[in-house]
């Protein structure tokens, strides 16, 4: 090669494999002279963050399923990965709280190992012999130090790149104390960094305060105190679980204010504001439960929200805008239905992409930027998109992350006696109205059981809290608790039917001004029991389970309930035929349904309800299947309709709530938001399942004039069919 041509095509290769914003970062970062030099040597001024750019997802490391395993990244299991961040050689270091407690260690070429840690405990040492209890973030020092915010040990710790740990700041029992390292306190910190000068800076989440830990040992106090939310001087601005922490060059802080859906800056003169957060009367915010901060060269912050598992962009000057998740195009291979679910950590790479962490998917991803027209995932060489292994079944009272266990391990019911029936009222895909009036509001996303106001609900699985703010509407109808992969719904979290405590210890009751009953708190690494009490049945009369296992909303009956039962096959009212207008077709008592051969695309209603052994007489019951068959008027199926045409069934719910009216024809309800009575109107034409719904119809202008059959297929979750009233004689002219 001449060699004037030598040393522009080095620098133009240096300046491809770092992207648009990557030299600034590599510099920033200690990347190699190769790369860093020459971006210095050229005055290479960083390109501009984009907003909103278009989005690929590949998969890092992680095969779905809870567990540990090192190893290629296709095989690894993490438990709950949390906290990240990316060394200047480009590996990833990831926390894995739940029952790892570990550091963890992802290669660029793929290999995931364990860098410090192991059981659950509080133990300085090296490798194994060091012990974490619940490790959340993570910040790297120029030297490739990490901190780390261990969250159930109430303290920061530190771990050399030769895996030695050692304790900075912290720990034992939570409280609060500024001072020398060995006597300060914290409160469940959830969130570290650290400057270049070495000064370590903690959201100290459950005291809703942001400390720092200098580099002689003395902790103080910047900002923050009881919880709430007040701009202004240092001295009193108020947080409310602060759980993610990053510092730019000039010493700005900027926090991801959880439970007050905000990020807050707090800059060296001693000034807080807020950067970004949605409106009060927003129905759908797009910041609402902000825990993971990244920030770019130009000011940029990257959010990860773990309400609707989304991540988002927030401008210098505070704009929002949404970059995954619902309504966002994004390109992921073959699937194009994946989607985040917690995103609890994010961390810059050189090249511009974006590594996540999911906690409930057990997964570390990478966003980068899609190259237009291609159908390939952009992920890191050596780490391929890895496929969800299906984990072994679990013990009673042990939540899988992937298929249910087997029949034999029968699961308790969440109130006494638990291991006898209790009466199902909900299942998973019934549709639910709102408040307010509309009666096709959003899915159901669980099954309800019935007990009385003031029952204790009880836990049914071994599980460790992994949300930093993991209840919610507290004193409201819809107030409940997540655990993993269980949540429980219409309860008071922690208390009595007359709101007194239940275990102070795992349920923190914060008072309002007046001193009554404001709030409930359960930190992130509190651990339950099958039969410990986590709360009473509030006035729905009912407990709402969600099982989320590896983030997807399953049908909980596949844990499945000792002792429950289903012999009663799902009942078909009526069928109909709608146009495109959404009005039904005349039929005439006894006679058959005319349809004209361009009448068509036709939506096919079936009005329909299931039950199961020992509901009372009045309860109704959603289907988990439905769809169709079109037959010649003797019974013989019509080409393409040898077997049922299954559009609707509720294994994987769909993302977006608005799907709702696909699965459900107007006037569908029930009649704890106002219908008038309980009905479910399954539009067969339209597809609802495999996390994916869209529209469809049914066109007759294929079949020749004559008679026909329109024949459902309604099955419940067990598997009994509908035989009665299931078809709809047409005359097709």
């Amino acid at each position: 090669m001449n060699g004037k041509y030598t040393k522009p095509l080095l620098i133009a290769a240096a300046i491809g494999a770092l992207g648009a914003g990557g030299a600034w970062y590599a510099l920033q970062r200690g990347a190699p002279p190769s790369v860093a030099g020459v971006a210095a040597l050229v005055g290479i001024k960083p390109q501009p963050t984009v907003l909103g750019w278009p989005v690929s997802i590949g998969t890092v490391a992680g095969n779905g399923s809870a567990g540990f395993a090192d190893g290629g990244a296709a095989q690894a299991r993490f438990s709950d990965p949390f906290g990240m961040v990316v060394d200047r050689d480009g590996n990833l270091f990831v926390a894995d709280a739940g029952e790892n407690n570990r550091i963890r260690k992802i290669t660029p070429g793929g290999v995931v190992s364990t860098l410090a840690g192991g059981k659950e405990g509080f133990a300085d040492g090296s490798g194994a012999t060091a012990a974490f209890h619940t490790p959340s973030g993570l910040a790297i020092d120029g030297a490739g130090n990490l901190y780390v915010a261990d969250t159930g040990n109430n303290a920061i710790r530190k771990v050399t790149p030769q895996g030695a740990v050692s304790t900075l700041a912290g720990g034992g029992v939570a409280g609060y104390l500024d001072g020398k390292a060995d006597v300060a306190i914290f409160n469940g910190p959830v969130g570290v960094a650290v400057d270049q000068a070495g000064v370590v800076y903690v959201a100290d989440t459950y005291n809703d305060r942001i400390r720092a830990i200098a580099p002689d040992g003395m902790v103080t106090t910047l900002a923050g105190g009881a919880p709430g939310y007040v701009d202004g001087p240092f001295a009193g601005a108020r947080f409310d679980t602060p759980t993610s922490v990053v510092v730019d060059a000039k010493g700005t802080l900027y926090v991801a204010d959880t439970s007050n859906g905000a990020v807050r800056k707090l800059t060296p003169d001693g000034q807080v504001s807020t950067l970004a957060k949605a409106p009060e009367d927003a129905e759908k915010p797009l910041l609402r439960r902000p825990v993971a901060l990244a920030l770019t060269h130009d000011g940029f912050l990257y959010v990860g929200d773990i309400w609707r598992g989304r991540i988002l962009q927030v401008t210098p000057d505070g704009l929002l805008q949404g970059l995954t998740g619902i309504g966002v195009d994004i390109e992921v291979g073959d699937d194009r239905a994946l989607r985040l679910s917690r995103p609890s950590a994010i961390a810059l790479d050189r090249a511009g992409g974006l590594y996540v962490s999911d906690a409930v998917r057990r997964t570390v991803h990478r966003v980068s930027p899609r190259r237009d027209g291609a159908s390939a995932v952009l992920a890191p060489k050596a780490a391929p998109l890895v496929a969800t292994a299906a984990p072994a079944a679990a013990p009673p009272g042990v939540l899988a992350s992937g298929p249910a266990p087997a029949a034999a391990a029968r699961f308790p019911w969440p109130f006494k006696p638990q291991d006898q029936r209790h009466e199902v009222v909900g299942t998973i895909g019934e549709v639910r109205g709102s408040y307010n009036g509309e009666s096709r509001h959003h899915f159901h996303s669980g099954l309800d059981v019935q007990a009385d106001m003031g029952v204790p609900v009880l836990a049914v699985a071994d599980e460790k809290v992994s949300s930093p703010v993991a209840n919610w509407a507290f004193g409201e109808v819809g107030e409940g608790m997540s655990i993993d992969g269980m949540a429980y719904i219409h309860m008071r979290v922690g208390r009595t039917g007359k709101d007194a405590p239940l275990d102070p210890a795992r349920f923190i009751m914060l008072n309002n001004e007046k001193g009554k009953p404001a709030r409930m708190r359960v930190r992130r690494g509190t651990r339950f029991h099958v039969g410990d009490a986590l709360g009473t049945v509030n006035r729905m009369y009912h407990v709402h389970l969600v099982y989320q296992p590896g983030g997807v909303e399953a049908n909980p009956l596949v844990l499945p309930f000792t002792g429950f039962t289903d012999q009663v096959a799902p009942r078909i009212d009526k069928i109909q035929l709608v146009d495109a207008a959404g009005t039904a077709l005349v039929r005439k008592p006894g006679k058959r349904v005319m349809v004209a051969r361009g009448a068509g695309p036709l939506g096919i209603v079936v009005d329909a309800y299931d039950q199961a052994d020992g509901n009372a007489a009045r309860r109704k019951l959603g289907l988990y299947k439905v769809g169709y068959q079109v037959l010649q008027a003797d019974g013989t199926p019509l080409a393409g309709f040898a077997a049922p045409l299954v559009n609707i069934e509720f294994n994987k719910l769909p993302p977006d709530p608005e799907s709702v009216k696909l699965a459900y024809a107007d006037n569908s309800g029930i009649t704890v938001y106002g219908s008038a009575t309980t009905r479910f109107l399954y539009v067969v034409t339209n597809t609802v399942r495999d996390g994916v719904a869209k529209t469809g119809g049914w066109d007759p202008a294929a079949l020749a004039p004559g008679d026909y059959l329109i024949r459902i297929f309604a099955a419940d979750y067990v598997g009994n069919q509908a035989q009665s009233g299931r078809d709809l004689p047409i005359t097709v002219e």
